[in-house]
């Protein structure tokens, strides 16, 4: 279930099914990420009191070069750059990572078992190119992770009432799960996708069964959150931000 808090009494939304992990999604007042210069003073306010919230210096918290690729990356403790990487896999305490949004589905994994985290940016692309699974994948090959371990929430994103693609995208994004009817629609001659079930089904598939699922639209809601869609190629993000309690 999902559930607002604030930081700097400032909304941010988390999971119950995350509770062991440090994890926040910002809103609209808590935005970290931007290119519109009137917001340069509200993002250093946010960035401070992200970092001061889960006691982390600027310089430790690390956001990768997003590009709606299938690419997936470990920080490591001398490395600060992450180019082409669209899912960071965090296993040091010493760091915090955070991917931006505004539409794409964002996912935290966290192993608790293992104590190892990641957030994983689902837009169409790296969706039809399975890149949940991709990761959990990753976990499971290169750290032992037990699906069943990991819990999985899935943040909010544009929903299928407002996400209308094309037949192409339709068959790449069928190919990628084995029960897609009630992952799309058609109305109107027109075709809806629902990325975030389409993610949900993917975790499914490689065992991954406790999962978080928000029902917020970024559309819809665009009130709390940002969306590139109905905001005309906005700059603006919400972030989905996560940091250990401890090292492995």
């Amino acid at each position: 279930m999902f559930y607002f808090e604030k930081i700097n009494n400032k909304k941010i939304l988390k999971s119950t099914l995350l509770k062991e992990l440090p994890h926040a999604f910002t809103t609209r007042e808590s935005v970290i990420k931007s290119a519109e210069p009137f917001t340069t003073n509200l993002i250093a306010e946010n960035k401070a009191a992200i970092c001061k919230y889960f006691n982390i210096s600027q310089s430790e918290l690390i956001c990768p070069e997003q590009t709606h690729s299938c690419n997936i990356s470990l920080v490591l403790d001398d490395k600060y750059s992450y180019p082409q990487t669209d899912a960071l896999i965090l296993t040091t305490y010493s760091k915090a990572i955070y991917l931006n949004f505004a539409d794409c589905t964002p996912i935290i994994l966290f192993d608790n078992k293992l104590n190892i985290g990641a957030i994983v940016h689902a837009g169409w692309r790296g969706t039809a190119q399975s890149i949940t699974a991709k990761t959990v994948n990753t976990l499971i090959q290169s750290f032992g992770s037990n699906p069943k371990n990991i819990c999985a929430a899935i943040g909010p994103a544009i929903d299928q009432c407002c996400y209308q693609v094309g037949k192409d995208v339709q068959k790449a994004l069928e190919k990628t799960i084995s029960n897609s009817k009630n992952c799309f629609k058609e109305q109107n001659t027109k075709i809806y996708a629902n990325l975030k079930k389409i993610n949900y089904y993917q975790l499914l598939s490689i065992g991954v069964e406790k999962i978080d699922l928000c029902n917020y639209c970024t559309s819809c809601s665009n009130e709390l959150f940002f969306s590139y869609r109905k905001e005309n190629g906005t700059t603006n993000r919400h972030s989905a931000i996560i940091k250990l309690n401890k090292e492995r």
